[in-house]
């Protein structure tokens, strides 16, 4: 598989974590590929970074959403925004380098949540 940088996603990224208040998410250390030839059915992936690179290596927890171009490409502007946000959602209050599953506890990361964001943006 081949990835390129996507600094035009990081961008959005930028808005995105700023116009939605996520305070927790530190820009600086989320990296934005986009990928091409993937076999995944997924439009973007979220990689987060296990706690024992931080323990025992010192490196801060990072991200990486990876945006497969096969499929994000193709979407409106407005689903590209819904899918970064799906993604951002993935990551915790911690900003630990660990990733939120769909459903927990205290939150869910589907469409309808998606969307009550989508509607804070200014």
């Amino acid at each position: 598989m081949k990835y390129s940088p996507a600094p035009e996603i990081k961008k959005q990224i930028e808005y995105l974590v700023t116009n939605l208040q996520m305070t927790h998410i530190k820009v600086k250390n989320i990296h934005c590929i986009r990928s091409f030839d993937a076999k995944t059915r997924a439009i973007a992936r979220i990689w987060g970074m296990p706690k024992l690179f931080n323990e025992v290596v010192g490196i801060e927890p990072n991200y990486i959403i990876e945006v497969n171009a096969k499929r994000y490409d193709k979407q409106s502007e407005r689903e590209k925004i819904k899918t970064l946000i799906h993604e951002l959602m993935h990551i915790p209050k911690t900003f630990s380098g660990a990733l939120l599953s769909h459903r927990g506890p205290h939150h869910h990361i589907n469409d309808r949540e998606v969307e009550k964001l989508l509607r804070n943006i200014k």
